[in-house]
């Protein structure tokens, strides 16, 4: 009865834990936490303003090429006190037509792809460490990357955002991946 219990706080502590880290993380991404999933899901609204990602450069930290016209800026790679790396970018369609999102940038892990579109596929590879970091995902298994976005419209953009756990503080540059997209190597901050 006593391991039960025990089970059970430790459950409650490790969903608290994540918990404060999303509002964390959320709250690192700029932007407000009610406007983001209108952002992610609608094409149409300014989802190139730099202001929805506080403090980068007018630089990107890396532009990836992907299929059908689509553009990957990654504008801003930050480490978070608690442990994760926040990669903000922006997905712009330089193409002609409406470029439809390949299902390949969910990933092909079962508990990400039951919990529909995002961009759950994405790796940082630390080659200096020789580790591969996954997108984080919540208790119930959801990535903690944008999600729901399927299409978007030639000429249109929207922010994006992806967390993952963070490298040694001794690891400043690592390689971003995304499939069906080119790979950058990136520059983490703080």
């Amino acid at each position: 009865m006593s391991i039960r219990f025990t089970a059970k706080a430790r459950r409650g502590l490790v969903a608290l834990t994540v918990t404060a880290g999303l509002a964390l993380g959320a709250a690192g991404c700029g932007g407000g936490d009610d406007k983001k999933p209108d952002a992610s899901a609608s094409t149409s609204k300014g989802g190139s303003e730099p202001s929805t990602q506080e403090g980068q450069d007018d630089a990107p930290l890396a532009e990836l090429r992907g299929p059908s016209g689509l553009t990957l800026k990654i504008t801003a790679a930050k480490r978070d006190s608690g442990g994760f790396v926040t990669i903000n970018a922006e997905l712009k369609n330089d193409g002609s037509k409406t470029a439809v999102l390949s299902s390949q940038l969910t990933g092909n892990e079962t508990e990400i792809m039951k919990n529909g579109r995002s961009f759950g596929g994405a790796t940082l590879v630390d080659s200096k460490e020789r580790k591969r970091y996954y997108v984080l995902r919540d208790t119930d298994g959801r990535p903690l990357t944008t999600t729901g976005v399927q299409t978007i419209k030639s000429g249109d953009a929207i922010p994006i955002f992806l967390q993952f756990p963070a490298p040694p503080t001794s690891t400043d540059e690592v390689s971003f991946q995304l499939p069906t997209f080119a790979e950058a190597s990136i520059k983490i901050s703080g």
